[in-house]
């Protein structure tokens, strides 16, 4: 942490009204794990004090929570902004510029509040007051480094996925009857009523050879399939529901085929049919194509 020292921009004015130190972190993991980084942000408000100022208050609501664009609203920051806007704050204190925001919106809404109302901003090794164009410029640049680094760590991230699903790795959620043994390797889940079930559904199809004529088939006899649950990671059984029947059936797993979507993997929206025909979608057999449900059906 570096060294509190005197700052000829802070004045009286300043010192007479109360300090915010914002803590951010991004997900309830880092929360968990990075406690390190959790220290060293409330640091932040020791150093504030040993500038001046006498109240000092720490708003640690967002820890657990994204910056990013179309992440969810944040209390917290939004805590900040108002209590710059009544005229409240003197000085404004994070560890680095990207804890406050990743995005150039909200960046440029607490720069205008701050500049508005004489307020401060304090990083870990300077303070910037933003009546000053170099003040400006500098805090500018951290901003826009802040919300490209974002952006890089994404992209970097994403090439790693693309370089998996060409490889035929990427598992995100295996279907329904199908498990990762210890060596990450694909193989038919242990329980044989799952692998069954699933069995079923194709051999019903064959007999009817129409998706709805299937879901009626089960719908009528009660007979529960097995699905991945929304959240969590247990199956759960139930009567099936007709796109649970044409998922099964479409999914190109279930015939030794791995397929992955560009459009999808970007978590763009696009229908089923779309889905289905897209350019995007890359096919790789699967090695052992021996240990997939439909083999002997």
């Amino acid at each position: 942490m570096t060294e509190p020292v005197y700052s000829p921009k802070i004045r009286p004015e300043h010192l007479a009204r109360r300090a915010i130190v914002y803590l951010r972190q991004s997900s309830e993991k880092q929360v968990r794990q990075n406690l390190e980084s959790q220290r060293l942000q409330y640091e932040v408000a020791d150093r504030i004090r040993a500038l001046g100022w006498k109240q000092v208050e720490i708003i640690d609501s967002d820890l657990g929570s994204s910056a990013s664009m179309a992440s969810a609203r944040r209390e917290g920051f939004e805590r900040v902004l108002s209590a710059v806007a009544l005229g409240e704050v003197g000085i404004v204190g994070s560890r680095e510029a990207s804890r406050l925001s990743r995005t150039d919106k909200d960046w440029c809404r607490l720069l205008e509040v701050c500049q508005i109302f004489g307020t401060l901003i304090a990083d870990e090794q300077q303070i910037y007051d933003l009546n000053y164009l170099d003040d400006q410029l500098v805090l500018g640049i951290k901003g826009t480094l802040s919300v490209v680094e974002l952006k890089v760590i994404r992209q970097r991230m994403q090439a790693g996925q693309e370089s998996k699903a060409r490889r035929g790795e990427l598992f995100k959620r295996l279907p329904v009857g199908y498990v990762l043994d210890p060596m990450g390797k694909v193989g038919l889940h242990p329980d044989q009523r799952i692998c069954e079930a699933i069995r079923l559904v194709f051999v019903k199809f064959r007999e009817r050879w129409s998706v709805r004529q299937t879901f009626l088939w089960f719908r009528d006899h009660d007979i529960e399939l097995p699905a991945n649950p929304v959240q969590g990671t247990q199956l759960v059984w139930k009567i099936p529901t007709q796109s649970l029947v044409r998922d099964i059936l479409i999914n190109p797993f279930y015939a030794g085929a791995y397929a992955r979507s560009a459009q999808l993997a970007g978590k763009q929206a696009c229908s089923r049919r779309k889905w289905a025909a897209s350019p995007f979608i890359r096919h790789r057999l699967l090695r052992n194509r021996k240990s997939t449900i439909m083999c002997g059906i």
